[in-house]
């Protein structure tokens, strides 16, 4: 400012200043509209995807009877199940048929002696195959569902509340994976990639498997959940305390004899008798008497250098 003639507390009004300042402020403005365009075009990729699970959301929690999806996500399900071990148009040697009724047991509690049937039905092919066991793992869901309304348990209410808490909770997991792979997407520009569409389409991935993990859960849990009786509840709970009580008894019967092994092989330390305490029997020689050796020097200059 002093080049141009200005003093200090004057206002700034030279056209060379005014210039430099424009630019500068359009750089910064340029810069900052640069971000808040990125930070909305990644946005609106999980803005898509959060459509798509409210619509879901929204009408789970609209409709009172939700069996019809059950029944198509089940089917899907199990259809993905039954290519993993019985690969599409393959021959029977191909097939992981002990894989597949430990998958079908692990999975959905469905016990299928699918081997036997195999050996005792020669017609049976890859088609008639899944269709029968999904015609059974369909009936033990119906008996399951009788039984449960005999309890007066509703098994239309069961089903859409597990479908929604299955919901919510891959869906906030979905998030912070997003949230992960936002943070990191950056680093895919040294690669001579770019972030964008390395987000775009890794977080399409991701939802895809969201929603495949969203319908398998579903059908995995409510195959599986079983609602106990008063009797079955009090019969756990009474093991549950005969487990604990066994588990206490057992505890301090280990620290006893731990106790007891400490104190028996605990060395006994032997007795230290004390030192007798030195009495002299002649008198003290100071250090400026004549040493008693007769040489005539003082006891400090003599024999008493040492002490």
């Amino acid at each position: 400012m002093q080049s141009i003639g200005l003093e200090a507390g004057e206002a700034i009004e030279h056209r060379m200043v005014n210039n430099a300042i424009e630019k500068a402020q359009r750089k910064v403005e340029g810069h900052n509209f640069d971000i808040r365009k990125n930070l909305l075009e990644f946005d609106d990729v999980s803005n898509d995807q959060r459509q798509v699970i409210y619509q879901q959301r929204r009408e789970l929690m609209g409709a009172d009877d939700i069996s019809e999806t059950i029944v198509a996500i089940r089917e899907e399900v199990l259809a993905e199940l039954f290519s993993e071990y019985v690969p599409p148009q393959s021959i029977e040697e191909q097939w992981d048929i002990p894989g597949l009724e430990q998958a079908l047991q692990t999975e959905y509690s469905s016990i299928q002696p699918i081997g036997q049937w195999l050996k005792e039905e020669d017609s049976l092919n890859e088609d008639t195959l899944f269709q029968r066991i999904h015609d059974q793992v369909v009936a033990e869901y119906q008996q399951k569902g009788e039984k449960w309304a005999q309890q007066g348990v509703d098994i239309r209410m069961v089903e859409k509340q597990i479908m929604l808490q299955i919901l919510d909770q891959r869906w906030k997991e979905h998030l912070a994976t997003m949230d992960h792979l936002r943070t990191s997407i950056h680093l895919r520009a040294y690669a001579q990639k770019q972030p964008k569409q390395e987000y775009k389409r890794e977080s399409f991935e991701l939802f895809q498997e969201l929603l495949a993990n969203i319908k398998r859960d579903v059908v995995r849990l409510l195959s599986r959940v079983q609602i106990e009786t008063p009797e079955e509840v009090e019969e756990a709970e009474r093991k549950r305390r005969e487990l604990a009580e066994q588990r206490m008894r057992y505890t301090h019967a280990e620290a006893s004899a731990l106790e007891s092994q400490s104190q028996t092989a605990q060395p006994q330390r032997p007795e230290v008798s004390k030192p007798d305490t030195f009495v002299r029997s002649e008198r003290k020689v100071g250090r400026n008497e004549p040493c008693p050796c007769g040489s005539g020097k003082k006891y400090k200059q003599c024999h008493g250098k040492a002490a």
